[in-house]
Protein backbone atom coordinates (compact mmCIF):
# COMPACT_ATOMS: atom_id res chain seq x y z
CA UNK A 1 0.00 0.00 0.00
CA UNK A 2 1.19 3.42 -0.64
CA UNK A 3 0.98 4.62 2.95
CA UNK A 4 3.43 1.77 3.98
CA UNK A 5 5.93 2.82 0.82
CA UNK A 6 5.95 5.90 2.08
CA UNK A 7 7.88 4.83 5.13
CA UNK A 8 11.75 4.61 5.28
CA UNK A 9 13.59 3.62 8.32
CA UNK A 10 16.82 4.42 6.09
CA UNK A 11 18.05 0.82 7.60
CA UNK A 12 17.97 1.57 11.11
CA UNK A 13 15.92 -1.54 11.85
CA UNK A 14 18.01 -4.08 10.37
CA UNK A 15 21.30 -2.42 12.10
CA UNK A 16 19.01 -2.60 15.85
CA UNK A 17 18.12 -5.93 15.26
CA UNK A 18 21.50 -7.68 13.45
CA UNK A 19 24.30 -5.61 14.74
CA UNK A 20 22.93 -4.13 18.48
CA UNK A 21 20.95 -7.10 20.00
CA UNK A 22 22.54 -9.84 17.56
CA UNK A 23 19.43 -11.19 16.26
CA UNK A 24 17.18 -10.78 18.85
CA UNK A 25 13.76 -8.77 18.25
CA UNK A 26 11.04 -7.14 20.25
CA UNK A 27 9.16 -10.85 19.22
CA UNK A 28 11.90 -12.99 20.49
CA UNK A 29 12.93 -10.97 23.63
CA UNK A 30 9.29 -9.32 24.82
CA UNK A 31 11.28 -8.92 28.19
CA UNK A 32 13.06 -6.32 26.19
CA UNK A 33 10.59 -5.24 23.82
CA UNK A 34 10.46 -1.52 25.35
CA UNK A 35 14.00 -1.15 25.57
CA UNK A 36 14.48 -2.52 21.73
CA UNK A 37 11.98 -0.06 20.47
CA UNK A 38 13.49 2.88 22.44
CA UNK A 39 17.21 2.24 20.98
CA UNK A 40 15.21 2.27 17.11
CA UNK A 41 14.14 5.24 17.63
CA UNK A 42 16.88 7.08 18.75
CA UNK A 43 18.86 4.94 15.79
CA UNK A 44 16.22 5.59 13.22
CA UNK A 45 16.65 9.77 13.63
CA UNK A 46 20.67 9.10 13.94
CA UNK A 47 20.26 7.28 10.69
CA UNK A 48 18.64 10.08 8.77
CA UNK A 49 20.50 12.82 9.93
CA UNK A 50 23.47 10.73 8.41
CA UNK A 51 21.73 10.28 4.98
CA UNK A 52 21.72 13.82 4.87
CA UNK A 53 25.20 14.53 6.25
CA UNK A 54 26.01 11.63 3.81
CA UNK A 55 25.01 13.77 0.89
CA UNK A 56 26.05 16.71 2.10
CA UNK A 57 29.58 15.59 1.76
CA UNK A 58 29.17 15.57 -2.29
CA UNK A 59 27.73 18.78 -2.55
CA UNK A 60 30.58 20.71 -4.65
CA UNK A 61 29.31 23.69 -3.22
CA UNK A 62 29.79 23.09 0.61
CA UNK A 63 33.02 21.50 -0.19
CA UNK A 64 34.42 24.50 2.46
CA UNK A 65 32.22 22.39 5.29
CA UNK A 66 32.91 18.51 4.37
CA UNK A 67 35.61 18.23 7.07
CA UNK A 68 32.84 19.77 9.77
CA UNK A 69 30.84 17.17 7.58
CA UNK A 70 32.96 14.40 8.17
CA UNK A 71 33.29 14.83 12.33
CA UNK A 72 29.85 14.68 12.42
CA UNK A 73 29.44 11.89 10.38
CA UNK A 74 31.93 9.42 12.31
CA UNK A 75 30.16 11.22 15.86
CA UNK A 76 26.84 9.61 14.47
CA UNK A 77 29.15 6.13 13.52
CA UNK A 78 30.09 6.01 16.82
CA UNK A 79 26.86 7.00 18.54
CA UNK A 80 25.20 3.66 16.21
CA UNK A 81 27.69 1.20 17.15
CA UNK A 82 27.39 1.81 21.18
CA UNK A 83 25.29 0.18 23.79
CA UNK A 84 21.75 0.30 24.26
CA UNK A 85 22.52 2.32 27.49
CA UNK A 86 24.84 4.97 26.19
CA UNK A 87 22.14 4.75 23.00
CA UNK A 88 18.84 5.68 25.30
CA UNK A 89 21.38 8.50 26.88
CA UNK A 90 21.89 10.64 23.34
CA UNK A 91 20.22 14.04 23.82
CA UNK A 92 18.66 14.24 20.65
CA UNK A 93 17.83 17.49 20.46
CA UNK A 94 21.24 18.73 21.43
CA UNK A 95 23.00 16.60 18.68
CA UNK A 96 19.91 17.37 15.75
CA UNK A 97 20.86 21.57 16.52
CA UNK A 98 24.16 20.72 16.33
CA UNK A 99 23.62 19.13 12.82
CA UNK A 100 21.06 21.76 11.78
CA UNK A 101 23.70 24.46 11.75
CA UNK A 102 25.75 22.96 9.43
CA UNK A 103 22.67 21.23 7.46
CA UNK A 104 21.60 25.22 7.21
CA UNK A 105 25.27 26.05 6.03
CA UNK A 106 24.99 23.98 3.06
CA UNK A 107 21.62 24.27 1.71
CA UNK A 108 22.72 28.14 1.57
CA UNK A 109 25.87 27.21 0.14
CA UNK A 110 23.37 25.24 -2.74
CA UNK A 111 21.01 28.55 -3.10
CA UNK A 112 23.48 31.29 -3.38
CA UNK A 113 24.53 29.30 -6.75
CA UNK A 114 21.10 29.84 -8.05
CA UNK A 115 20.52 33.68 -6.09
CA UNK A 116 19.17 34.85 -9.69
CA UNK A 117 16.69 32.07 -10.66
CA UNK A 118 14.12 34.17 -9.00
CA UNK A 119 12.20 31.48 -7.61
CA UNK A 120 11.88 32.61 -3.88
CA UNK A 121 8.47 34.56 -5.17
CA UNK A 122 6.86 31.11 -4.77
CA UNK A 123 6.16 30.68 -1.04
CA UNK A 124 2.50 28.19 -1.49
CA UNK A 125 2.30 25.28 -3.14
CA UNK A 126 -0.42 22.85 -1.58
CA UNK A 127 -2.27 21.60 -4.39
CA UNK A 128 -1.25 24.52 -7.01
CA UNK A 129 0.27 23.74 -10.28
CA UNK A 130 3.90 24.64 -11.49
CA UNK A 131 3.72 22.59 -14.96
CA UNK A 132 6.80 22.84 -16.63
CA UNK A 133 8.48 25.32 -14.92
CA UNK A 134 12.04 25.70 -13.58
CA UNK A 135 12.08 25.29 -9.87
CA UNK A 136 16.32 25.19 -9.56
CA UNK A 137 17.50 26.79 -6.54
CA UNK A 138 14.13 26.70 -4.81
CA UNK A 139 14.75 25.85 -1.01
CA UNK A 140 11.58 23.72 0.06
CA UNK A 141 12.26 22.58 2.88
CA UNK A 142 9.89 21.60 5.53
CA UNK A 143 7.39 22.65 3.27
CA UNK A 144 3.83 21.32 1.98
CA UNK A 145 3.88 19.97 -1.76
CA UNK A 146 1.01 18.01 -0.83
CA UNK A 147 -0.97 17.26 -4.47
CA UNK A 148 0.89 20.20 -6.36
CA UNK A 149 1.54 19.47 -9.75
CA UNK A 150 5.37 19.71 -10.98
CA UNK A 151 4.68 17.98 -14.05
CA UNK A 152 8.41 18.39 -16.47
CA UNK A 153 9.32 20.58 -13.72
CA UNK A 154 13.16 21.02 -13.33
CA UNK A 155 14.28 21.24 -9.79
CA UNK A 156 18.28 21.35 -9.91
CA UNK A 157 19.76 22.46 -6.58
CA UNK A 158 16.25 22.45 -5.14
CA UNK A 159 16.08 21.57 -1.08
CA UNK A 160 13.89 18.98 -0.12
CA UNK A 161 14.64 18.38 3.71
CA UNK A 162 11.85 17.52 5.32
CA UNK A 163 9.48 18.52 2.38
CA UNK A 164 6.24 16.66 2.33
CA UNK A 165 5.59 15.51 -0.97
CA UNK A 166 2.43 13.68 -0.46
CA UNK A 167 0.84 13.27 -3.74
CA UNK A 168 2.55 16.15 -5.48
CA UNK A 169 3.01 15.10 -8.79
CA UNK A 170 6.57 14.88 -10.58
CA UNK A 171 5.91 13.04 -13.52
CA UNK A 172 8.07 14.28 -16.40
CA UNK A 173 9.93 16.15 -14.09
CA UNK A 174 14.04 16.12 -13.48
CA UNK A 175 14.89 15.56 -9.86
CA UNK A 176 18.83 13.99 -10.79
CA UNK A 177 19.81 17.23 -8.97
CA UNK A 178 17.37 17.86 -6.37
CA UNK A 179 19.26 17.86 -2.43
CA UNK A 180 18.22 15.98 0.15
CA UNK A 181 15.48 13.71 -1.76
CA UNK A 182 14.72 10.58 0.13
CA UNK A 183 13.34 7.22 -1.20
CA UNK A 184 9.93 7.93 1.50
CA UNK A 185 9.37 11.62 -0.17
CA UNK A 186 9.82 9.57 -3.70
CA UNK A 187 7.28 6.94 -2.47
CA UNK A 188 5.04 9.28 -1.40
CA UNK A 189 4.72 11.29 -4.89
CA UNK A 190 3.39 10.70 -7.80
CA UNK A 191 5.39 10.32 -11.11
CA UNK A 192 6.04 8.01 -14.40
CA UNK A 193 9.12 6.16 -15.96
CA UNK A 194 10.07 9.68 -17.37
CA UNK A 195 10.68 11.31 -14.09
CA UNK A 196 14.79 11.30 -13.82
CA UNK A 197 15.43 10.95 -10.39
CA UNK A 198 18.94 10.66 -8.59
CA UNK A 199 20.90 7.36 -9.29
CA UNK A 200 20.49 6.11 -5.13
CA UNK A 201 16.54 6.79 -5.75
CA UNK A 202 14.54 4.01 -6.82
CA UNK A 203 11.10 4.23 -9.05
CA UNK A 204 8.51 3.29 -6.71
CA UNK A 205 5.98 0.55 -7.79
CA UNK A 206 3.30 2.64 -8.01
CA UNK A 207 4.56 4.20 -10.66
CA UNK A 208 3.57 3.10 -13.99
Amino acid sequence: MKGCIGYDCFGAGKHVTQFIYKGKTWQTSKEQAKEIFDVFVIIFQLYQIRYFLEESKIIIPAKGLWSDIQNLINENETLCNSIPQIILDIDMEIYRNKVNIILKQVCECVIKCFKSSGNNRFTEFFGKSFKKRDMSGLDLSMKLLIAANFDSCIFNGSIFLGTDTRDANFSNADLREAVFLTQGQINSAKGNRNTKLPSHLDYPVTWK
